[in-house]
Order: C-alpha cells, then sequence, then structure tokens
C-alpha cells in the first residue's frame, strides 16, 4: 500500500505487470521461503508436514453406479463411476498399438473452480496428464480381464482446486470404486510432496499437501500416489538442477507418511468394496465355452446369437482369448440373464450317460422321436422310453416343437447316436407323463403271406358314345 501510493492511479495501472512481478514473484516469494526454513511455518499457518483438513463421503450421487466427493482443505473432486459391458470399452487404434482399454478415466478441471470466468473450451495437456497420472495411479488395483467382466469408467469433476487436484481425484476414485462394488485390490491414496531449498545456506524443507502458492513459489511439485505396502505412480517437476538423495529419501518417506494419514481417511468412510452391485447395475455374468462352441453360439450370420438376444432381453459378447471362448451375459433381470444363459449352456452342452437335459422334438417317427438336444446335437427316444406304460403311437404323448426332459441312457461315438428316455427323466424329476388316448395310430395295410396270390383286379366297363 505505501509503494503504491507514491504513484498515480494510471501509474499504477501501466506498472500493473511490474509491480506484480517484483512482489509477488520476488518479495512474497523470499517472504514465503524464508519462513519455511527459517520458522517451519508455511503460508497458511501449517507445519511442513502437517495435512490439511479432509472430508469425504460414498454414495453421494443416489443414480450413479459408484460416487464419491473428496475435500482436502481447498480442493475437491466429485466422482463418479459407470459399469458397462465389452461393447463399451475404449477403442485404440494407434499407428503401433491397437486394442481395447477395459478401464479409463477421465479428469475435467472445468474454470469455476479455480473462480475464473471463462468458457469451457476443450481439454488442455495439463487435465489429459492429470488424469493419466490418477490413471495409472488406479489401474494396478483395478481387477481386469475374467476377474472383473465390466469395462469402467472413472470421471473425476474438480469443483474447486488451491493445490494437487489429481491426487484428490485418486483419493475420490478410489472411493467411487469401492462404493460401485469394484472389488479393488487394496484402496489408492495419493499427496502432493513440495520443496523449499536455499542453495547459499544449504537449507532446506519438504513439505506436505501443498498448496498452488507453494507449487508456484516452491521448487518441487512431487506426487506420489499408493497403497499401504507400495508406490503406484509417481511424478515429478523440479526447478533446481537436481537432488539429493538425503532430500529424495526424505521426500519419500514424509511422503508415505502422509499417503497413510490420508488412507486412515479413506478408510473410515468405506472400509472395503461393497459386497455387491447397487440395484441400478446392470449385471454382467461372465462363462468360458470351447473354442470349437463358439461358432454354434454366433450362429450363421450371427441368427443364433441374435435370437437368444431378442428373447431375453439381454446384450452378449464373445471374446476368443487362449483356445478358449468368455461369453459375457448382461442385463438388468436376473431371470433374463439366467434365460440367456440356459440357451447358451444347451447349445454347448456335450451329453453325459445319467444325466439329465432339456430337449426339444424335431421330428416323430413310427418307433419313437428325434429330440434336439443342443445345437447339432441329437438324441433318439424309442417309443417304449416315452411314458411309463405301453402306447400305440408317439403322438399321444408329445409332437413336434414341444420341449421335454431327457435323461441320456447310452451314447454310441462309433455311430453318433445317444439313446434317451423320457420315462427315466420323469421317475428322477418326480413328475408325469400325460397319455392323450384320443390319438390312434395310423392303421398299416397287411402284409400278404408267400403263397397268397395277389387280388384280382377289378374290371370296370366304360361305355363309349358314338360323335355322331
Amino acid at each position: 500500500a505505501e509503494f503504491a501510493a507514491r504513484y498515480s492511479e494510471e501509474e499504477l495501472i501501466e506498472k500493473a505487470p511490474l509491480i506484480h512481478k517484483y512482489f509477488h514473484d520476488d518479495v512474497q516469494k523470499k517472504a514465503m521461503r524464508n519462513m519455511i526454513l527459517d520458522e517451519g511455518v508455511r503460508l497458511d499457518g501449517r507445519k511442513t508436514d502437517e495435512i490439511r483438513p479432509i472430508w469425504c463421503e460414498v454414495g453421494y450421487l443416489p443414480a450413479a453406479h459408484g460416487s464419491a466427493i473428496f475435500t482436502r482443505g481447498e480442493t475437491q473432486s466429485l466422482t463418479t463411476v459407470t459399469l458397462g459391458t465389452k461393447l463399451d470399452e475404449k477403442v485404440k487404434d494407434e499407428v503401433l498399438v491397437q486394442g481395447t482399454e477395459q478401464f479409463v478415466l477421465h479428469y475435467n478441471f472445468p474454470p469455476f473452480s479455480t473462480g475464473e470466468a471463462k468458457a469451457a473450451r476443450g481439454l488442455s495437456r495439463r487435465e489429459i496428464g492429470h488424469g493419466h497420472l490418477a490413471w495409472r495411479a488406479l489401474k494396478p488395483m483395478i481387477p481386469l480381464g475374467e476377474d472383473n467382466p465390466y469395462a469402467v469408467r472413472v470421471v473425476s469433476d474438480i469443483l474447486e482446486s488451491n493445490g494437487s487436484s489429481s491426487m484428490a481425484t485418486v483419493c475420490a476414485g478410489t472411493l467411487a470404486l469401492m462404493d460401485a462394488g469394484v472389488k479393488l485390490r487394496k484402496p489408492v491414496s495419493g499427496i502432493a510432496m513440495g520443496l523449499i531449498s536455499d542453495s547459499e545456506t544449504g537449507k532446506w524443507a519438504v513439505l506436505s499437501d501443498i498448496l498452488g502458492d507453494e507449487d508456484h513459489l516452491g521448487d518441487m511439485d512431487f506426487k506420489v500416489t499408493g497403497t499401504k505396502d507400495g508406490i503406484t505412480a509417481t511424478q515429478m517437476d523440479i526447478k533446481v538442477d537436481g537432488l539429493s538423495y538425503e532430500v529424495l529419501a526424505a521426500a519419500l518417506e514424509q511422503a508415505r507418511k502422509g499417503r497413510m494419514h490420508i488412507l486412515g481417511k479413506l478408510t473410515e468412510c468405506i472400509a472395503e468394496p461393497r459386497e455387491d452391485y447397487k440395484p441400478c447395475v446392470p449385471r454382467i455374468v461372465q462363462i468360458v465355452i470351447p473354442q470349437d462352441m463358439i461358432g454354434p453360439v454366433i450362429g450363421p450370420g450371427g441368427k443364433v446369437i441374435q435370437e437368444i438376444q431378442k428373447q431375453t432381453g439381454t446384450t452378449i459378447t464373445i471374446t476368443e482369448d487362449d483356445q478358449k471362448g468368455i461369453v459375457d451375459v448382461f442385463g438388468v433381470e436376473k431371470s433374463a440373464i439366467d434365460a440367456a444363459l440356459q440357451r447358451i449352456k444347451e447349445i454347448v452342452a456335450v451329453p453325459e450317460i445319467g444325466e439329465t437335459y432339456h430337449g426339444k422334438i424335431k421330428s416323430i417317427v413310427p418307433f419313437g422321436a428325434f429330440i434336439e438336444l443342443g445345437q447339432s446335437i441329437e438324441g433318439l427316444v424309442h417309443i417304449s422310453e416315452m411314458a411309463m406304460r405301453h402306447i400305440d403311437t408317439p403322438a399321444q404323448v408329445v409332437k413336434a416343437g414341444d420341449e421335454v426332459k431327457v435323461k441320456v441312457m447310452e451314447i454310441n461315438p462309433e455311430r453318433r447316436r445317444i439313446s434317451l428316455s423320457m420315462k427315466a427323466a420323469a421317475e428322477e424329476l418326480g413328475f408325469e407323463i400325460d397319455v392323450d388316448e384320443s390319438v390312434q395310430a395310423e392303421e398299416k395295410p397287411a402284409r400278404r403271406k408267400k403263397d397268397e396270390a395277389p387280388a384280382e383286379a377289378e374290371v370296370v366297363e366304360v361305355e363309349t358314345v358314338d360323335a355322331e
């Protein structure tokens, strides 16, 4: 104020950049650094290893698959988790890398988070870098592949920022993932460390949980993330020529203590992942089928799998991995998923003697009925095995298209014949087989004996009429 009083209002406007540089970058910087090195007191009155107050909550957004809000001082992240199918995975189509990414993390840093009023443009390099750091921190702890059939998307929206919003994203991401029921191997926390050093005096001080000004006026921004057992990701920006082993070791140890403190706050909020997903999360059931059964499940031109999806209201994806097929069935209702799984299991089932199966009558012959057990798998139920008593014709019990329970009695691999029994299945499962007495067997023409002469043909006289 005394310095500004020397100049007129016009001169102050003209010299504003120089005044800001002098007082903020020189005077304030020196004062801040001397206060920390000499007194051990930081800009906001904290000690060098003190962490700002933490407040967090899970399930903050009730309709999201998983959500959490994490606040540390003046930095706050609202993070959501969305679970999807393999069709929702990120597609990588680069020059040297092609494939999909099951886990993605998006980091948004809107202008209002730092009190700015400006248009929200496209993502900056800063946002991409911060998001990638948080992604690297969480990815090692997220089960992927067969352990987790879902595609996982984490979105962090920074609501306010004054120091390390990327580390807030890591902490909020851990909470949101556990709230969603994703079985994290271990919870992850993160902290940003700073450094104040004086090359002339040789003094230095490592700062925990740095502010925005401490990042700007300090010598280092060192971000460390990890679990209680180790580090998952790091990132360092330094403004000095280098760091001694002593300084780096001290920074890592102080970061470990800070991470443990933050991790304790996270586990107080939610100690472990939820046992089950929330009701709004569509369910996925994953099964493994033989590689040679992938074709029959898909069908010609995708006819079979499309029919199953249409009839059950589910989404089915099949991927080939290590000489086997991984089938994911995705649906909202459990009954729909169970119906789709039953259809798939019927297609890939390999009949075993003594087992009971669900089959469909394909055709009826005088001596029994051919039953379809799965895609390209058929068996024969002899007429003597269709009911508990003697019947005259298979039509008294079944008709083409009926679905029945049958038991496998015999398999002849050489002749590729499967003998089935409806009677044995009924006895095992405890149900009755109805016989329709009104249906009569077709009468066959009697066979003539060898010494019997053929019947004489009847001669019919035809009267002709003269055209004249």
